[in-house]
């Protein structure tokens, strides 16, 4: 009897196997690649691409900067809830474009490296739009508007306005770009450590006045409407804050000032502005 060999019928069954299995590898490939094209995989968005109005949607969450250490604008209440302007206004546009907001507390020195490493979508963090960001960043329409106003005591009768701080002591933070106001007008200068060390000197009267933040004066007399101090002069420029994005989210960013404008156009705004700060701050 011819001896019959099994090897040839074995290596042609392996050889189908082989070739049948590199076609669901190459099926499985192609399917991840169009997730990925979509901004999604299995559901979630990608999180280390440019956030886009449709990554946005796909996740279901707009995932947003904050510091949550700097009130009002996004702080910690007494029960330990992140709450603020800031977050207030950051949950109502989450809100108006179809998804839940997701904060992500970071501190300030590292919030536009969160935003860069795309930890983060858009960044709600009372940040001021200047020349040097826009080089690098795109932001929504302005939401806050400060200014520089000039504090004295409430019976302060000698400062009517900036000029009359010349040969006046000033608390200011060295570190503030509004001391250079002070200093301007011919004020001495008295180092503070910030806008809290400024007005307690001033109702202590070791300081004849402050030129500081709007907003924060505003946010002081919402909480302690009886301290002794008044404002009596503000400067015409003002300083405006936005929501920050990444180069490449201008359809996200559309969308998020059109839900900025609806929030203004039925009052919702408002009732947030007021609630923290006893005022319409976006003008």
């Amino acid at each position: 009897m011819k001896k019959f060999s099994f090897l040839p019928i074995v290596l042609i069954v392996m050889a189908l196997l082989v070739s049948a299995c590199g076609n669901n590898d190459k099926g499985a490939s192609t399917n991840n690649a169009s997730t990925g094209d979509n901004g999604s995989n299995n559901g979630k968005a990608d999180t280390t691409a440019t956030a886009t109005l449709e990554s946005v949607k796909a996740s279901g969450k707009l995932r947003i900067g904050t510091e949550g250490t700097y009130a009002p604008f996004t702080y910690h209440d007494a029960a330990g809830k992140l709450t603020g302007f800031d977050v207030d206004i950051a949950t109502e546009v989450s809100k108006r474009l179809g998804v839940q907001p997701e904060f992500i507390e970071t501190q300030w020195d590292g919030i536009f490296a969160g935003l860069n490493s795309k930890r983060f979508d858009t960044v709600f963090n009372e940040v001021s739009i200047t020349d040097e960001r826009k080089q690098k960043y795109d932001f929504s329409d302005p939401y806050i508007v400060s200014k520089a106003v000039l504090i004295v005591s409430e019976d302060n009768t000698d400062i009517q306005k900036f000029a009359d701080l010349k040969g006046k002591k000033a608390g200011q933070s060295l570190t503030s770009n509004l001391t250079q106001i002070a200093k301007s007008n011919g004020a001495e200068i008295v180092a503070t450590e910030g806008f809290n060390q400024a007005i307690d000197l001033l109702t202590s009267k070791r300081v004849d006045a402050t030129v500081n933040d709007g907003l924060s004066y505003l946010d002081l007399k919402k909480q302690k409407p009886d301290a002794p101090i008044k404002k009596v002069d503000e400067s015409s420029d003002a300083s405006h804050s936005a929501a920050v994005f990444n180069k490449g989210s201008e359809d996200l960013i559309n969308e998020v000032n059109k839900a900025l404008a609806d929030m203004k156009a039925d009052g919702t705004y408002l009732k947030i502005s007021e609630k923290y700060f006893g005022a319409d701050v976006s003008k």
